[in-house]
């Protein structure tokens, strides 16, 4: 993080362009990640960082259209982004979900850097899962399950095998193709890597559950809490979307990213009655993590604006420290 408010040295004529590959290159760890999410979840609670809710909007031909908007102060940045997920994309051969970031000065709001937003959001998602799994999970987790295989199945199995001691992963999705490639990334990593059948297959003896099913119209709820072995640990993506809404009762604790946000918008996640708290409450601890070896436990999230902020502007200050992007002037 920068020193006070004091940005990282840049010409205030000139904007950093950081592109998927360069953001890769930079190597953020998930510890970093994680301690940055935290550090701005912290300040919100200091007023030294602030975040709008979300605003959507949903086409009738199936598309959802999302911006989010974060500052703060320490380090004094605004982050901006636009993204829109279209079902129908891969048949045009593009990823389901595009986005875009910009970054301000929060001070002067001077344009610092445009941002590749597919690379921010894989990973900004993953960081708060990893924020909430520091909490909510069984340090000694071992078996991790995976119900979707694309983009965010990857950034959550590199976050997830660098936090807890897995030895084994179990895969289901509708695409062979994808399943089969997330299986040999996580045999790269030096895991047992499980082709599963069926969706209770992967999650039955799982300790920590990813579900990442792509939203559409036409999804059907197939995922039954029920099916939980007692202190699995559940993180979702997807809006909680595939799971069956009567099952939910199931879980001893569920936590959402932010409250706030939760009752503003019209339908939410989950029956209110289930929810524990947000995330800030249990980075606080106003909200308890796990109590019990046993107790079932979920994340059910929107997104974060606060963590796409936390994630931007520490790539933009490896970059910058590093002096690398391309300079638009």
């Amino acid at each position: 993080m920068s020193d006070g408010n004091k940005t990282v040295a840049q010409k205030p004529h000139c904007i950093r362009y950081l592109s998927r590959d360069l953001l890769q290159s930079l190597q953020l760890s998930v510890k970093e990640i994680v301690a940055s999410i935290e550090h701005l979840i912290l300040g919100q609670n200091l007023q030294q960082a602030w975040s709008a809710p979300k605003v959507v909007i949903t086409p009738p031909d199936g598309r959802y259209m999302m911006a989010t908007l974060a500052a703060a102060d320490n380090p004094p940045f605004l982050a901006v982004k636009a993204l829109v997920l279209n079902p129908d994309n891969p048949k045009q051969g593009f990823e389901s979900i595009n986005a875009l970031m910009i970054l301000l000065d929060s001070h002067s709001g001077l344009p610092l850097a445009i941002i590749d937003g597919n690379w921010v959001t894989a990973a900004r998602t993953a960081g708060l899962s990893a924020v909430a799994a520091k909490r909510l999970a069984r340090p000694d987790a071992s078996i991790a399950a995976f119900i979707g295989c694309g983009v965010q199945a990857h950034s959550h199995l590199q976050a997830l095998a660098a936090m807890f001691p897995l030895k084994q992963i179990q895969a289901f999705g509708r695409g062979t193709a994808s399943r089969d490639a997330f299986c040999r990334s996580a045999e790269k990593l030096g895991l047992m890597a499980i082709a599963s059948q069926t969706a209770q297959e992967a999650v039955s003896n799982a300790d920590l559950i990813v579900t990442s099913v792509t939203l559409a119209p036409q999804l059907v709820p197939f995922l039954d809490a029920r099916w939980l072995k007692p202190g699995a640990f559940v993180t979702m993506t997807d809006l909680a979307a595939p799971w069956l809404v009567e099952s939910m009762s199931a879980f001893d604790r569920i936590i959402v990213d932010d409250l706030k946000q939760e009752a503003s918008l019209p339908k939410p996640l989950v029956d209110p009655a289930l929810v524990c708290g947000d995330l800030t409450s249990l980075v606080t601890g106003d909200a308890a993590g796990r109590r019990t070896g046993d107790e079932r436990t979920a994340f059910v999230f929107r997104g974060l604006a606060i963590g796409d902020l936390a994630v931007a502007g520490l790539a933009y200050q490896r970059a910058c420290e590093s002096s690398q992007g391309t300079m638009i002037d």
